[in-house]
C-alpha cells in the first residue's frame, strides 16, 4: 500500500508539470507514457502482496477440503490397500502446483524489480525536462521586447514587396496598350488560346497590383480605381473573347464535326478561367481581397448557353402551323425525332472527346436535351389541340420517345437508359389530354355515325340495286364504313395505352348501341313511306334485304372486334351490352322480314280473298297463283342471309296457313251436301299439299320443319269431308286434342261452313269440348290465338 501511494504521488507531480505552456515536447510524452506503464506493474505487484496475506486463510480451506476427500477415498476397508498409491499421486499434484505457483511469483517479482528501475529513470528525465522548460520560456519572454523593436524592419519588408511587385510588372505596365491591340488582333484571328494567354498576363499584373495596393492600404480606393480606370480595355478584351467562345459553344453540334480542336480549345481556356477563380476565391477567405469580375464562372456560363442553344434547336424545328398543313404536329414530331438523335449520337462518339471527363458531357447535354423536350411537350399540351393531334402527341409522349427509333436506340447504350427516362408529361397533364381526347372523339363518333346513316338512306332511294357481297348477298357500305371508322380509332388508341384502347372501344360499342336504335327507327320510316306509294322506292324489296343482311354483318363485326382489341377477363363487363346491341339488331332484321312479308301479302290478298268461295270451289286456282308469287318473292328472299332467311322461310309458311285457316273461319261458303263438303275438303288437302311441297323447296338446306303447319289444313278437312254426323263429335274433339289454342267461336265457324249441323248438335259438341279434359302437345306452336272469327256471336252463329 505504501509503494502505490508513492506512485500516485509521482504521477501527480509529472501531471504538473505538463502544464506550462511549452510541454508539447515529444521526450515528455514518452516518459510520461512510461510512468503509466510503470504504475501498471506496481499495481499488479500491489496484487501479490494481497494473494499473500490471503494464502493463509486458503491453507485452512485447502486442509478442510482435504481431510473431505481422504474421508471419502477411504469409506471401504479394501481402500485402504491403495493408501500409499493415493500418497504418491497427491503428492505429484502438490509439487507441480507449487513449481507453477514459484514461477509465477518470480515471475511478477522480476516484473516490480524492472519498474521499478524504469520509475527511477523516469523521474530523472522529468526533472531535466522541467529544467528545460523553465529555460525555455525565460528566453520567450525576453525576446517579446525584441520583436517589438523589429515593426520598422517589417514595414520595410511589406514596401519592399509592393515595390517588387511592381518592378515584376513594370514591363507589362508599360506594354499594356500594345498588349490590349495584339489580343484584340488574335481574338479577331479567331486564335484563342494565344489571345487568352495575353490576357491572363494583363489580369495577373492588375490583380497582382491591385492586392499589394489592398494589402497596404485597404481604404485607398483613389489607388484602386487609377489601377483599375488604367486597366479598362482589359475588361472589354475579356468580354470580347467570351462572346468568340459562346458562339462556338453555341454552335458545338457543327464545330465538334468541322473543327474539334477549336472546340478544345474552348474548352481549354475554361478550364484555366476555373482554375484562376478557385484560387481568387480561396485568396479572398485569406485576405479578404478579390479583383474585380471575379469569379467569372465560364463553366457555368457554358452549360446555360448549351441548355439554351438545346431549347432554341428542340423549338426551331416547327416548321408548319395547323392552318398550312393539318399534319403539323406529326412533322413537328418526327423532325424533332431526328433531330435529337442525331445529336445525341454526335454527342457520344465526337462531343464526349472534346471535354474533360469530369464535365461529363453526354449525361449532362442528355439531361438538357431531355428538359428542353419536356418544356416544348408541355407547351404543346396547352394548346388547343384536335383529337388527332392529341393522339399524335402522347403517342410520341408515351411510345416514341422511349422505342428504338429515339431514346431506345443500340448506338445510345448503355449510356442512355429509356426505362430510366422520366415522363415529358405528367400524369396529371396526360390524364386532360387523354379526357379532351375522350370528349372529342365521343362527339365525332356521333357525327360519324350519324353521316354514315344519312348517306345510306340516300342510297335505299335510288333505283339501282344494292352491292352484292361475294356470297350474292345483298348489302350495303355502311357496316364496313362504321366498323372501319372503329378500327382506325382502336388502331389509334392502341399506340396509347391498353387502357384507353379498352376505353375506346367501350365509347364505340356504346355510341353502336344507340346508333341501332336510330338504324332501326329510320328503317321503319323507309317502310312507312313506302307503304304509302308501293311504286316508290322502285328497289324497296331489294334495300329491305340489305338492311336485314346488315344486321347480320353488325353482328358478326361486333363479335370481331371485341375478340380483336378486348381482353377476356374484360368480356363479362360488356356481356349485357353485347346482348342488348343484339336484341335491337334481331328486332331490326324481324321487323324488315315482316315488312318483306307485308310486301308478299298485299300482293296475294286478292287470292287469298277467292278462297273458301263459290268461286274456290268450282275450280279456281287462287292456290296455284298463290304458290308462284311466293316462290317468285322468294327468289329476290334467296339474297337474305341465312339464319335471317330461315325466319322469313318459316314467317312465311305459317303466315299462308293462318290466312287460309282464316279464309275458312269467315264462312264465305257453306257446304249444302255431302258431295261439295268431299269436293271441298278435298281440295284443301290438295291445297295443303302444294303448300307442303312449296314450302319444302323453299326450305331445302335449312333443316326446318314444314309438315305440322300444312297438316292443320288437312285435319280441318277431314272434319269438313266426314260423312257420318254422328261421329262428327270424335273428329271435332280429335282436332281439339292436337290443337288446344282453337277457341269455340272456331268450332262453330267451322260446323257452320260443313252446313249439315243443327243448333243443338253445335250447341252440344261445343259444350261436351268445354268439359273434356286438354293436353296440349309440348311442341306445337299455338296458330288459331291469331285468327279472329268474324263479329258475330256465337250465339248467331249457332243459328
Amino acid at each position: 500500500m505504501v509503494l502505490l501511494s508513492s506512485c500516485t504521488i509521482f504521477i501527480a507531480r509529472v501531471s504538473s508539470l505538463v502544464k506550462f505552456e511549452m510541454m508539447e515536447s515529444h521526450q515528455v510524452k514518452v516518459y510520461v507514457l512510461k510512468t503509466l506503464c510503470l504504475f501498471s506493474v506496481l499495481l499488479n505487484y500491489e496484487g501479490i502482496l494481497r494473494c499473500q496475506s490471503a494464502m493463509e486463510e486458503t491453507d485452512r480451506e485447502a486442509v478442510a477440503t482435504a481431510v473431505q476427500r481422504v474421508a471419502g477415498m477411504l469409506q471401504r476397508p479394501d481402500q485402504l490397500d491403495k493408501v500409499e498409491q493415493y500418497r504418491r499421486r497427491e503428492a505429484r499434484k502438490k509439487a507441480s502446483v507449487e513449481a507453477r505457483l514459484k514461477a509465477a511469483i518470480q515471475s511478477q517479482l522480476d516484473g516490480v524489480r524492472t519498474g521499478l528501475s524504469q520509475l527511477h529513470n523516469a523521474l530523472n528525465d522529468v526533472k531535466d525536462i522541467q529544467q528545460s522548460l523553465i529555460d525555455v520560456n525565460k528566453d520567450w519572454r525576453q525576446s517579446i521586447n525584441a520583436i517589438e523593436n523589429l515593426k520598422d524592419v517589417k514595414d520595410a519588408v511589406v514596401q519592399h514587396s509592393q515595390l517588387a511587385a511592381a518592378v515584376e510588372n513594370l514591363k507589362n505596365i508599360f506594354s499594356v496598350p500594345e498588349i490590349v491591340r495584339e489580343t484584340q488582333d488574335l481574338i479577331e484571328r479567331g486564335e484563342l488560346l494565344q489571345a487568352h494567354r495575353k490576357l491572363m498576363d494583363l489580369e495577373c499584373s492588375r490583380d497582382n497590383l491591385m492586392y499589394e495596393q489592398y494589402r497596404m492600404d485597404s481604404k485607398n480606393t483613389h489607388d484602386m480605381n487609377l489601377i483599375h480606370t488604367y486597366f479598362g480595355e482589359m475588361q472589354k478584351l475579356s468580354e470580347e473573347l467570351a462572346k468568340q467562345l459562346w458562339m462556338v459553344v453555341q454552335r458545338f453540334l457543327v464545330t465538334v464535326r468541322r473543327d474539334p480542336t477549336l472546340l478544345v480549345s474552348v474548352v481549354r481556356i475554361i478550364e484555366r478561367e476555373e482554375k484562376i477563380d478557385r484560387r481568387m476565391l480561396d485568396r479572398k477567405k485569406q485576405t479578404g481581397f478579390i479583383p474585380p469580375g471575379r469569379p467569372k464562372k465560364w463553366k457555368e456560363n457554358m452549360f446555360n448557353i448549351l441548355e439554351r442553344t438545346v431549347s432554341i434547336r428542340i423549338e426551331g424545328t416547327q416548321a408548319d402551323s395547323r392552318g398550312s398543313d393539318k399534319m403539323w404536329l406529326v412533322r413537328h414530331l418526327e423532325i424533332i425525332r431526328k433531330y435529337v438523335l442525331d445529336d445525341l449520337l454526335v454527342a457520344k462518339t465526337l462531343l464526349d472527346q472534346c471535354f474533360p471527363p469530369h464535365y461529363d458531357i453526354f449525361k449532362r447535354l442528355l439531361s438538357m436535351y431531355h428538359q428542353a423536350l419536356s418544356t416544348r411537350m408541355q407547351e404543346l399540351a396547352a394548346e388547343d389541340l384536335e383529337a388527332n393531334e392529341i393522339v399524335s402527341l402522347l403517342t410520341w409522349v408515351l411510345n416514341t420517345y422511349k422505342s428504338t427509333e429515339m431514346m431506345g436506340n443500340s448506338e445510345l447504350s448503355p449510356e442512355v437508359d429509356a426505362n430510366s427516362l422520366n415522363l415529358l408529361l405528367s400524369q396529371n397533364v396526360v390524364d386532360q389530354l387523354l379526357s379532351k381526347y375522350m370528349s372529342t372523339l365521343t362527339s365525332n363518333i356521333i357525327g360519324w355515325l350519324r353521316k354514315a346513316l344519312e348517306t345510306d338512306k340516300k342510297d335505299w332511294v335510288k333505283e339501282t340495286e344494292p352491292e352484292a357481297d361475294q356470297d350474292g348477298y345483298y348489302q350495303t357500305t355502311l357496316p364496313a364504313i362504321v366498323f372501319q371508322m372503329f378500327e382506325q380509332n382502336l388502331q389509334v388508341a392502341a399506340q396509347i395505352s391498353e387502357d384507353l384502347k379498352t376505353k375506346v372501344l367501350l365509347l364505340c360499342l356504346q355510341q353502336m348501341n344507340s346508333f341501332l336504335t336510330r338504324y332501326k327507327d329510320e328503317a321503319q320510316f323507309y317502310k312507312e313511306e313506302h307503304l304509302k306509294n308501293r311504286q316508290y322506292p322502285q328497289c324497296y324489296v331489294q334495300y329491305m334485304i340489305a338492311v336485314i343482311n346488315n344486321c347480320q354483318t353488325f353482328k358478326e363485326s361486333i363479335i370481331s372486334l371485341k375478340r380483336k382489341y378486348l381482353k377476356v377477363e374484360m368480356e363479362e363487363t360488356l356481356s349485357s351490352s353485347h346482348a342488348s346491341m343484339d336484341v335491337i339488331l334481331d328486332i331490326i332484321a324481324k321487323e324488315g322480314c315482316s315488312s318483306l312479308l307485308d310486301e308478299v301479302f298485299m300482293d296475294l290478298e286478292p287470292h287469298l280473298n277467292e278462297l273458301m268461295t263459290k268461286k274456290w270451289l268450282l275450280g279456281s286456282n287462287a292456290v296455284g297463283t298463290i304458290c308462284v308469287t311466293v316462290e317468285d318473292y322468294f327468289n329476290d328472299f334467296a339474297k337474305i342471309k341465312k339464319p335471317y332467311k330461315k325466319t322469313m322461310t318459316m314467317e312465311a309458311h305459317r303466315r299462308v296457313v293462318v290466312e287460309y285457316i282464316r279464309a275458312i273461319m269467315l264462312k264465305r261458303i257453306s257446304f249444302k251436301n255431302a258431295e261439295e263438303r268431299k269436293e271441298g275438303a278435298e281440295k284443301m288437302i290438295k291445297e295443303a299439299e302444294q303448300f307442303r311441297f312449296l314450302f319444302r323447296k323453299l326450305a331445302s338446306g335449312s333443316g326446318e320443319d314444314t309438315e305440322g303447319l300444312c297438316d292443320i289444313i288437312k285435319a280441318i278437312a277431314e272434319v269438313i269431308k266426314l260423312t257420318d254426323p254422328s261421329l262428327l263429335y270424335l273428329e271435332v274433339s280429335t282436332l281439339v286434342s292436337k290443337y288446344p289454342d282453337i277457341r269455340d267461336d272456331h268450332i262453330a265457324a267451322l260446323l257452320s261452313v260443313r252446313g249439315d249441323a243443327s243448333r243443338d248438335m253445335k250447341q252440344t259438341i261445343i259444350e261436351t269440348l268445354d268439359q273434356g279434359p286438354s293436353q296440349p302437345n309440348p311442341n306445337y306452336m299455338p296458330i288459331f290465338k291469331e285468327i279472329t272469327v268474324p263479329t258475330l256471336n256465337v250465339a248467331k252463329l249457332l243459328k
